[in-house]
């Protein structure tokens, strides 16, 4: 019988929550619809598509559009299927069978996934009890383990916490290694170095549409770096990646930034709507969780009875994530966090009573 070998033998497949539920906060979309006007442009768009040819290699109109969205050059700029591409490549590319790669954990999973594909030997550098980042600690250990690249999430994937600009430079500062810096929620805070890129020789940015930019579906990510680490990511990602189909819309959506301008606003609004009501439910339900302070368009809360509440959540058709000792929930419409709100309310009336 054929052998896998040991770095795939025991893997399963990322599995989302499976089922059919009424409101689902649990995978950080955004609840806002694009609007009428641009899906009946990209319904005109996609009709147009020549499905015979193959995309273009280096999805230059969407790239361009990226560039144009947040004002730097298309020349610093990789798209990629989904930043989970991105990260792929990185991992294969800048890593040889061995090399240390440094996550900082909690964080999100796939980094250490994809590190394990390549071969590479993970290195964790735990974070505070509250959370944060500890640089100091983290350029420490990089130095000791001779850690090769970093891959960190700012605003962080699942703790909603976000590392200051000024921290986030000194630690690139600091050591000798291709910091990966994954800016997916940056859209919902003001602390993002994209600006500021072409400063460094060792800095990879990673970039979205799946989040404040409301086009999951198209998965479209992209990668930004001074144009040395962007000539080596384009000669190694796959030639034709990104499809025709998300590189046309993707040029089509990224041009709606008034509608996007109040869709982010829109969305933070609802974020801090759920947090102020978290806050007067935790102060009304005194030791039942803590909450912490978010920059993301989710929050992210610390409770004994996670996997009770996960469930109960589920069994009321209402979808948010369980990590561990952890609930994560993404901010969704008024009509969405009221629900979850009431169902949160009666599960810890519940509990009170069990």
């Amino acid at each position: 019988m054929y052998e896998l070998n040991e770095k795939i033998r025991d893997l399963v497949p990322y599995e989302p929550i499976a089922g059919s539920y009424p409101i689902r906060l649990d995978a950080n979309e955004s609840f806002l619809p694009l609007p009428d006007g641009l899906r009946a442009k990209i319904a005109e768009t996609a009709a147009n598509i020549a499905y015979n040819r193959y995309p273009d290699p280096l999805s230059a109109d969407v790239t361009a559009a990226f560039a144009a969205y947040y004002g730097i050059s298309p020349d610093l700029v990789t798209a990629g299927n989904g930043s989970d591409e991105l990260i792929s490549i990185l991992s294969t590319a800048f890593l040889m069978k061995g090399d240390a790669m440094m996550v900082i954990l909690p964080d999100f999973s796939m980094y250490q996934f994809y590190a394990s594909l390549a071969e590479g030997r993970v290195v964790v550098c735990g974070k505070r009890d509250d959370l944060t980042i500890d640089v100091d600690a983290v350029i420490a250990k990089a130095k000791a383990e001779n850690v090769r690249m970093i891959v960190f999430s700012n605003p962080c994937n699942p703790t909603s916490l976000g590392l200051p600009r000024e921290e986030v430079r000194r630690l690139i500062r600091s050591v000798d290694a291709l910091v990966v810096l994954d800016e997916a929620y940056m859209d919902f805070w003001d602390q993002s170095l994209l600006g500021e890129v072409e400063e460094y020789d060792n800095l990879v940015i990673l970039r979205t549409c799946s989040k404040a930019i409301g086009s999951a579906a198209l998965r479209l990510g992209f990668a930004v770096a001074q144009p040395r680490l962007t000539r080596v990511l384009r000669a190694v990602k796959s030639p034709y990646n990104v499809n025709s189909l998300s590189q046309a819309i993707g040029t089509l959506v990224l041009a709606e930034r008034e509608w996007e301008a109040d869709a982010r606003e829109r969305i933070v609004a609802s974020r801090k709507a759920l947090q102020a009501s978290l806050e007067a439910l935790a102060a009304e339900f005194p030791g039942a969780f803590s909450l912490y302070d978010s920059c993301t368009n989710f929050v992210f809360l610390k409770t004994d009875r996670a996997k009770e509440l996960f469930q109960g959540f589920l069994d009321r058709g209402i979808a948010i994530r369980y990590m561990g000792g952890f609930l994560r929930v993404t901010a969704g419409s008024e009509a969405e966090n009221a629900a979850f709100l009431d169902a949160f309310r009666a599960l810890l009336r519940e509990g009170e009573t069990a």
